[in-house]
């Protein structure tokens, strides 16, 4: 690559990993407006759909997210009340959140978002799956 092209936004890996991110980011925009969620808070609901509770240091390391970009997310749901968080009976600074029954009761509508999600992009299924893998071992890699 020419010393002139080096800097060029359309060389910039983090250009187009920020752009696509923020493409996908609209697709799923309409299927979580009619959940009344924003992207973030889809993704920790993510999280507590699998796991009932977790830690604050726990879901910040999973999201790869700090406290103070999760905690006003946490408390906008739990004003929701789909979390709920309470401060740990053996460890006051650990923070625990757990989801409420209002928060499960989503997941059976948000059960079929990743389907339209892939029903919206003009993508091969098994491209998008290597494409995932590749960024995950990227996340992998910086984070090491």
């Amino acid at each position: 690559m020419d010393q002139n092209d080096v800097l060029k936004l359309e060389n910039q890996l983090c250009f187009s990993i920020y752009a696509a991110s923020r493409a996908i980011t609209k697709v799923y925009r309409p299927f979580l407006e009619r959940l009344g969620i924003t992207y973030p808070q889809y993704l920790v609901m993510l999280v507590l759909w699998e796991k009932d509770k977790i830690t604050l240091k726990d879901l910040c390391k999973k999201l790869y997210l700090d406290s103070g970009t999760l905690t006003p997310l946490l408390k906008r749901l739990e004003t929701m009340d789909m979390v709920k968080r309470v401060r740990s009976s053996e460890d006051e600074r650990v923070l625990c959140v757990s989801i409420t029954d209002k928060g499960r009761n989503m997941k059976q509508e948000a059960i079929k978002i990743p389907e339209c999600i892939l029903g919206s992009l003009n993508t091969d299924v098994r491209a998008l799956a290597n494409l995932k893998n590749e960024v995950d071992q990227l996340l992998i890699d910086i984070n090491e």
